[in-house]
């Protein structure tokens, strides 16, 4: 079988049934996988969770596809519909926004439908830290500035942080820290990063990044409550903070990677 057959047998209904759950990116239809893309447009049945995943990400389905809105839904309601579906013969594509990796909620439905016998495939997605720093045209991992990102988020009403995951002690690295679900919860963020970060340091505030009213914003880490309030952000909100953010800032020294040095000997140049 060739690569390409390889590729549309993956979202053939007819070869295989059951559930593909698809990150689909942060908002921008262009950002999703062509194997994604492809699995939506054969799909009978989608669910997604439309608070999240702006509609034009269904432009891709297929006409007569039974389109599902999940935000208003629980675990069990979800279950119950995607394995009726199954069960009927049809294929379903699971929709969440950004990639699956990250605070999608996919751990407890992917064991529920293996409970019930249903073959689960996961697609990943890009996330919106990846998107953000690309509108940035920003590198997170700069050579003898920074070389390590951190993924985190502050305890909300929904998930608890673990305690050795508490925001602050991630601070302390001064690593580029990407912060997810905080707008409701800002100020105390902020008054965390403080211990640790200087107030100086760059902070891209992106709102709805790969929506059309995406706005990214840079301030220093003093001003990100501040800003964030006066912006009216309550919710789709990711903050990335870094000391790599000086390439856009134009503060402080400029350093290069020794991959691409003229002299710099490797394996594939003398």
């Amino acid at each position: 079988m060739s690569e390409h057959d390889r590729a549309t047998s993956a979202a053939d209904p007819a070869s295989n049934p059951g559930i593909y759950i698809i990150g689909v990116g942060p908002g921008d239809p262009d950002l999703l996988t062509i194997k994604g893309q492809r699995i939506i447009a054969t799909a009978e049945v989608i669910l997604y969770a439309d608070s999240l995943i702006p509609d034009r990400i269904l432009a891709h389905a297929r006409p007569d596809a039974e389109i599902i809105k999940t935000s208003d839904r629980t675990l069990e309601q979800i279950i119950a519909i995607i394995v009726d579906r199954v069960r009927s013969g049809l294929t379903i594509a699971r929709l969440h926004s950004g990639d699956l990796t990250l605070y999608s909620a996919i751990s407890e439905q992917i064991h529920a439908l293996k409970a019930a016998n249903i073959t689960v495939e996961l697609v990943p997605g890009i996330s919106a830290f990846q998107a953000a720093a690309a509108k940035l045209q920003v590198e997170l991992t700069v050579p003898e500035i920074v070389q390590t990102i951190i993924l985190t988020r502050p305890t909300g009403r929904a998930s608890a942080v673990p305690t050795a995951e508490n925001l602050a002690s991630l601070a302390a690295h001064r690593s580029s820290l990407c912060l997810y679900l905080a707008a409701r919860h800002v100020e105390t963020a902020q008054a965390q990063l403080l211990q640790h970060y200087p107030p100086e340091t760059p902070v891209a505030i992106c709102f709805r990044v790969g929506w059309p009213d995406e706005r990214i914003l840079v301030v220093q880490l003093l001003e990100m409550a501040l800003v964030t309030a006066r912006e009216n952000l309550v919710r789709t909100t990711m903050y990335i903070i870094s000391p790599a953010l000086i390439q856009i800032t134009g503060e402080g020294t400029q350093t290069r990677s020794q991959l691409y040095h003229p002299q710099h000997q490797h394996l594939f140049r003398n």
